[in-house]
């Protein structure tokens, strides 16, 4: 069963995303280039993100940093992961809509350029587990101690493919879900972003990287307190928040849009 399941899982992970694609190229009739650069503001952001991120780890262990006290560890971590997720993340998004689609301001691009940006995400995380699922269906049987590890890699190890093997089924399914849930969160961010230029306040913005870091603490943060069903539940409520915000800035922002585009066309009357 967990064969069936584990595989299933980064499948979906990797299916997912390509289905959302194909459904909303056809139903709304975008161009395929706004999901390229959705997963181009992924990519790039985590080019800066994660080296940044290792070279923070590099300083404080190296003492470069001032030591953080062990009672506040954790919640730094969270705080300095989710914080950074949110401004990277968000800020890539706001540099691609105004330097290289600068013509993307409707309701329906911004909801393709989300799920470009969460579909890719969701793509490769599926790739990476797929690759860790396969090494251990590789191991499934083997004698662990006959590899050439040291003590600690071994017990690592050997709890490592118990945890995996004793995992219930339904746990094996929940990166699918995860990522359901992360790309309606990622088109919600989009579209966020797209009112700093749609209404012309680059308060958008910061909302955007708020609603953002928000998410990535409470799942991090929860996990170990309610655990991963628990967790999922919490996020599947704050998917539910973000198709609301989706839902709800298609009416307004076709109403801002029209009022900027009006206010355009009659400075422009005034200026003949």
């Amino acid at each position: 069963m967990l064969y069936v399941t584990y595989t299933l899982n980064f499948l979906l992970m990797i299916a997912i995303p390509v289905v959302v694609a194909i459904v909303l190229r056809r139903r709304l009739g975008v161009r395929w280039p706004l999901f390229a650069w959705g997963a181009v503001a992924f990519v790039g952001s985590q080019a800066v993100r994660l080296p940044l991120l290792f070279g923070l780890t590099a300083l404080f262990r190296a003492g470069a940093l001032p030591h953080v006290p062990e009672s506040i560890v954790t919640p730094f971590n969270i705080t300095v992961l989710s914080l950074t997720a949110g401004i990277f993340e968000e800020g890539a998004r706001y540099i691609i809509y105004r330097r290289f689609i600068p013509g993307a301001r409707s309701w329906k691009e911004g909801v393709s350029f989300g799920a470009g940006h969460g579909g890719i995400e969701a793509i490769l995380l599926g790739l990476f587990t797929g690759w860790g699922v396969m090494q251990l269906f590789a191991l499934h049987g083997v004698d662990l101690a006959t590899l050439p590890l040291q003590a600690n890699q071994l017990a690592a190890l050997q709890k490592q493919v118990a945890d995996f093997w004793s995992a219930p089924w339904y746990l094996t399914l929940l990166g699918a879900a995860e990522r359901v849930f992360a790309i309606c969160l990622h088109i919600s961010l989009a579209m966020l972003v797209l009112q700093a230029f749609i209404r012309r306040s680059i308060l958008w913005l910061f909302a955007a990287m708020g609603w953002h870091a928000l998410v990535n603490a409470v799942a991090v943060s929860l996990l170990p307190v309610i655990g991963p069903l628990g967790t999922e539940g919490v996020l599947g409520i704050m998917a539910l928040i973000s198709i609301g915000i989706v839902v709800a800035l298609r009416r307004t922002g076709m109403e801002a849009a029209t009022a900027a585009e009006a206010a355009s066309t009659g400075a422009a009357a005034s200026v003949k």
